[in-house]
């Protein structure tokens, strides 16, 4: 399968990485022919000009910068997502990924002047989300967890109608410990070994 990993996180040496390292190891050795985006070493802008917006409902996008990431979401097969769960959400980095690369005619398409939206993203068949969140899982869950409804729910919606969904956080990581952070590593190796 080819899977699209798209990893997020400022700090080259953070646990995140680590989650990223075990990530692309276990899809190498499981057969799967894995691609990398990695938003912050490659200086990703996740703003959107006004420019950018002003056609955002009439045309594909045509930032030069955009290609390879185009390129790549139309390569899929299933996507990955690595990040850091920061007040609830998405990191910016990543949500402006979003806004900017699933796009008119990149992911879905409109009738001229609106209407219903029809996805290009139907060969997508999972989507995958390992985080960390600093709360414990029963204060997200209270809150909504809106980093994993905007995947798992919102952008999933574009892929195929049997796209499988995966979920995995290490909760509570600002009070983590070696031994949790080394018991998730391996959760993580053992579900995406299956995945």
């Amino acid at each position: 399968m080819r899977v699209l990993v798209v990893y997020c996180h400022p700090v080259p040496e953070s646990y995140s990485a680590s989650i990223r390292d075990v990530a692309m190891d276990v899809l190498a050795k499981g057969g799967h022919e894995a691609r990398l985006i990695d938003l912050y070493a490659e200086g990703f802008d996740p703003v959107m000009a006004c420019a950018e917006r002003r056609t955002y409902n009439e045309q594909a996008p045509d930032d030069p910068a955009l290609e390879s990431h185009i390129a790549s979401l139309k390569w899929a097969q299933a996507i990955l997502f690595i990040y850091p769960t920061w007040w609830y959400g998405l990191p910016a980095m990543l949500k402006g990924w979003l806004d900017r690369v699933w796009a008119l005619d990149v992911v879905f398409s409109m009738p001229p002047g609106g209407g219903r939206i029809t996805s290009l993203m139907k060969h997508v068949e999972r989507v995958g989300v390992i985080t960390t969140c600093g709360a414990p899982f029963w204060w997200s869950f209270l809150v909504g967890q809106p980093g994993r409804k905007t995947i798992l729910r919102g952008m999933r919606a574009l892929c195929a109608p049997l796209c499988r969904t995966m979920y995995m956080a290490h909760y509570e990581m600002d009070s983590s410990t070696d031994e949790s952070r080394a018991g998730f590593l391996d959760k993580v190796r053992k579900k995406l070994g299956r995945w």
